[in-house]
This record gives C-alpha cells, structure tokens and sequence, in this order.
C-alpha cells in the first residue's frame, strides 16, 4: 500500500490568481495595505509562513488573534475570488486521479501549504476535493518539512492504514515538495506544470520529473502500479 500526496496549486490547479487576491484583500481589510503580498515569493510556502512574511515586511506583530481573524478573511475571500472560468485543472489530472482510485494498492492524500478550508474551497471549485479524504495542511504546521508524518498520522487514524515513510510519494511542482520529502525517505515526484522549470526541478534531489501529468501510464509505471 502507498500513500500518494499532491500538492495542489501548480499541481494540481492553477487557481487563477485566486489565493494571492484573497490573501491580498484580506490584508487590505485589516491593515489597509492594498496588494500587499507583491514581491513576496509565495511557491512552496505554507500560507501561515506567507502571512508570517507579509507581517513582517509591515512591521505588523502577529499576536491579540491577528492570525486567526486573518485566516478567516482570507478564507471569506477565496470563497469569491475563486472562477473556474480563470483557473483550470492542470494536464492529465483527472485521468490520473482516475487511475490511481481504480487501484487497491494506494490512498489519495494531500500535503500543501494551503490551509485546510482554503484548500477544499479551490479544489472543491474543480470538483477535485472529493478525491482526498485525508491531508496535511498549512495551518497544521507553518514549516512544509513537518507536513509529512501529519499525513501518515491522519492515514493511520483515518484509513487504518499502517504506512511506511518510504511507502509514500509526494508529487509538487516547486523544490520544496521536493524538499519536504527527501528528509523522510520518501519518494518525490516534481511536474513542471507550476513557476519553476523541467531543468530547475531536474535539478533537486527529485526521483523522477515530468513536464506534466498528461502520460498517465509513466505515472502509473513509475509508481508501480501498471
């Protein structure tokens, strides 16, 4: 049994520009500081360690339950930004998706900088969120390298499945998904479908890159399943 964990934006959408308007209009509501977040480097991130930064950079003390009112604007916001008409689900997701739930040897999870709420917002939008019973997210843990055993604790709790490090595959578009699995001993999946390219992510210390999802059965062979 292994346990498959996506990313999501890059990944598996491109939202449109969805998160980083709702993340600068939530700002603008409570700080009055319009497009705040521009300049502010957001791939990879944790969407805590981004507000972390944004705070930051204004000189803003993150205590007196800032985070959590934040969080909560932010997720308002989403909620309106996002348009499937500007974003779309990247190349051969769906089909993958399909194959991989057709199998009885993997479970479908999601390891993300997104918080959770925000997450299921942008994939429910795709009607992707119906795949993932089971997740990591960024409000679990500001650093990305500590998502991994959250996910195997959530699979075990959850599934009921018992599974090994080096039993999961972690598949991200940007090198700290990369990242967040080497120290583990997992296996780490890069697609070139998000800011960073096929030579940037050859790169990292990935086990195999694609330029995309879209050949399902090299997906399938790499992960053992064909």
């Amino acid at each position: 049994m292994k346990l498959i964990l996506f990313d999501i934006d890059g990944t598996l959408i491109d939202s449109g520009g969805a998160g980083v308007r709702a993340l600068n209009l939530a700002f603008n509501d409570m700080f009055a500081v319009s497009d705040a977040f521009r300049g502010i480097s957001m791939a990879g991130k944790t969407d805590l360690q981004i507000l972390a930064e944004g705070l930051r950079l204004y000189g803003i003390e993150s205590s007196n339950g800032i985070v959590p009112a934040f969080l909560a604007a932010y997720v308002k916001h989403l909620s309106n930004t996002i348009d499937t008409q500007k974003g779309r689900v990247l190349a051969g997701i769906r089909e993958a998706l399909k194959a991989l739930e057709e199998s009885d040897s993997c479970i479908l999870g999601l390891l993300t900088g997104n918080i959770e709420q925000g997450a299921r917002i942008k994939l429910a939008a795709f009607d992707l969120d119906r795949h993932f019973a089971i997740g990591a997210f960024g409000d679990e843990d500001e650093d990305r390298n500590r998502l991994l055993p959250i996910a195997m604790e959530k699979c075990r709790d959850i599934k009921r499945v018992d599974i090994d490090y080096r039993q999961c595959i972690v598949i991200g578009d940007t090198p700290r998904d990369v990242a967040c699995a080497k120290p583990y001993g997992a296996y780490a999946i890069a697609v070139a479908t998000g800011p960073y390219s096929y030579h940037d992510l050859a790169g990292t210390e990935a086990d195999a890159v694609f330029q995309d999802l879209s050949d399902t059965d090299r997906l399938l062979g790499i992960l053992g399943m064909k």
